[in-house]
């Protein structure tokens, strides 16, 4: 069984696992996209939201107010494995029914943002690090409305950068999605 969430979901993680597994151990300290995050914080960052959005799914409360490291013993390949147990839990219809606890969001949204997640800090890791990154179509299409709408609200909470940034003339669609996050690609 599977959802159109978690259609996208399994394809946005084929995306960003291979560079999570990419990611080389002196990179760790490197700079990234998000000005507050260093590669290994935003890859503990991902770790973290991946496991919370699977307790969300089946309507767990989300606490995202630490954040351990997880990159002990084979982490790429635990990250691959914990998408898989993210796309599972999305897999379930009933993920999409009602509103999360805690979060007080439609459950679809809260779908919504693990995917965007899972889609823009893939590529957050692949500029920091330096490797090639195509997101996919599919989940770009389905991302562009939600994150319009969600743009505002992601900044005053602090979720997305702070600066409202405009999209390069001629802009792609993943262009686009990148600025409505407050960032932007070098042209």
């Amino acid at each position: 069984m599977s959802t159109e969430i978690s259609d996208l979901m399994a394809a946005a993680a084929g995306q960003t696992a291979p560079i999570v597994r990419g990611v080389r151990d002196e990179q760790l300290g490197d700079a990234t996209p998000c000005a507050e995050f260093q590669v290994r914080d935003l890859l503990n960052h991902l770790f973290k939201v991946v496991h919370s959005m699977q307790g969300a799914a089946r309507r767990e409360e989300v606490d995202m107010s630490d954040t351990p490291d997880a990159l002990t013993g084979d982490w790429r390949d635990r990250f691959a494995a914990e998408t898989e147990s993210l796309i599972a839990a999305w897999s379930d219809p009933a993920a999409l029914e009602g509103n999360s606890p805690g979060m007080g969001l439609p459950q679809p949204m809260v779908g919504n943002l693990a995917l965007a997640d899972l889609t823009i800090h893939g590529w957050d890791l692949a500029t920091a690090t330096g490797q090639p990154y195509e997101p996919d179509a599919g989940a770009v299409r389905a991302l562009l409305p939600f994150m319009e709408q969600m743009a505002p609200t992601g900044r005053k909470m602090g979720a997305f950068h702070s600066d409202v940034v405009e999209a390069p003339a001629g802009a792609d669609d993943f262009e686009r999605l990148l600025a409505f996050s407050g960032r932007t690609t070098a042209r």
